[in-house]
């Protein structure tokens, strides 16, 4: 029997750099192919909306700009070249399965409009409705945030907390948050569970990836700006196989942000 839509639950997933070339310099299709398989799976239960890097680091698989002497005229040279290229193998790799994408450029200007936020939503809950997976990444081209600020982290959670969404899904390249002490002997101890986001930030040892242009700290910012809207943030390792469908079944280990009462929210917010 068929769920209802209304009873699914609505993930958003963001997928880093790292995660879509499995830490090599090519874009890997193998491991968007293990998330459309992924979704696939999971269907029944849930609904997606994808955030992901990468276009970055398919362009550099192609083309080697000149600069003009500004770093950031580059980059936005190379998301222009290769956000087309990694539309095409998304889409290439969800038709095989079944699935069918779309394409959404957001600015974080257009979260600061209250009719483009309205736009936004609406235009998301019509292609969900059709079982058109958006797929949103920065307007890299026109917009320097994504590239300075953190790898799409910090967009994730606002399309999160935008859509209402149950959950946050950053898919990276460790086991969600491991503890400094850990870090610092190489035994990485993952955290499992905290709700002190504070707490989190301690806990960070300074690094960025290579691909991604954040680390862990935009992604504890991404988990407070989804924790201040209600929702769960999950930090999950998505370079193994079957990431999504292992950490719901707890079978890896990953960091879970949890959601404050809606008491300490409104104390917050005052």
């Amino acid at each position: 029997m068929e769920m209802d839509r209304s009873d699914k639950k609505r993930i958003v997933l963001k997928i880093g750099s790292n995660v879509l070339t499995k830490g090599t310099d090519h874009i890997s299709r193998g491991k968007i192919e293990d998330i459309g398989r992924q979704i696939v799976a999971l269907q029944d239960r849930y609904e997606f909306v994808i955030v992901s890097s990468g276009a970055i680091a398919v362009a550099k698989q192609f083309v080697n700009l000149e600069s003009n002497g500004k770093e950031i005229n580059v980059k936005q040279a190379l998301a222009s070249i290769g956000q087309p290229h990694l539309m095409r193998i998304f889409q290439e790799s969800f038709r095989d399965l079944g699935l069918l994408t779309s394409q959404c450029l957001l600015s974080y200007s257009d979260f600061e409009r209250e009719q483009s936020k309205k736009n936004i939503v609406n235009t998301i809950n019509v292609l969900v409705a059709n079982n058109y997976i958006p797929i949103i990444n920065e307007n890299d081209t026109v917009a320097t945030d994504e590239i300075q600020f953190g790898d799409n982290d910090k967009l994730a959670a606002l399309t999160a907390s935008l859509l209402e969404a149950d959950l946050l899904v950053i898919a990276t390249n460790t086991n969600g948050i491991c503890t400094r002490e850990s870090v610092e002997n190489n035994t990485y101890q993952t955290i499992d569970k905290v709700d002190d986001i504070a707490s989190l930030t301690n806990e960070i040892v300074s690094s960025i990836s290579t691909h991604g242009t954040g680390g862990m700290k935009s992604k504890i910012q991404a988990a407070s700006i989804a924790q201040n809207a209600a929702i769960e943030t999950w930090i999950v390792n998505g370079l193994n196989d079957d990431f999504m469908v292992k950490a719901i079944g707890k079978k890896i280990p990953f960091t879970m942000i949890k959601v404050e009462s809606k008491k300490e929210i409104i104390e917050n917010k005052l």
